[in-house]
């Protein structure tokens, strides 16, 4: 017989029930944007330094799950929080 996850009525690409992975860690980050520069700049810094990106003050902020990008979003501030509003995501 056909193991149970690829009978006829259950095709590949369905979805499953998640809770079994309910509890697993996952590490997300926010990325506003990128800057590369020479190690004798990096040393170099100091409080108070500012470092320019590569993305516009306007531009959406990246959502990476596990280092991969899954949606995009912007800056919220709440009750003096920052936050992510997410404004998309990313097809697969």
């Amino acid at each position: 017989p056909d193991p149970p996850h690829l009978s006829e009525g259950s095709p590949l690409g369905e979805s499953r029930d998640l809770r079994l992975l309910a509890e697993v860690q996952v590490e997300l980050a926010v990325e506003l944007g990128r800057v590369k520069l020479p190690l004798r700049d990096l040393l170099s810094l100091a409080p108070g330094a500012v470092l320019e990106l590569d993305r516009s003050a306007d531009a959406p902020v990246d959502v990476l799950v596990n280092g991969c990008l899954v949606a995009r979003g912007e800056v919220v501030v709440i009750d003096g929080e920052f936050g992510v509003r997410i404004t998309a995501v990313v097809e697969r």
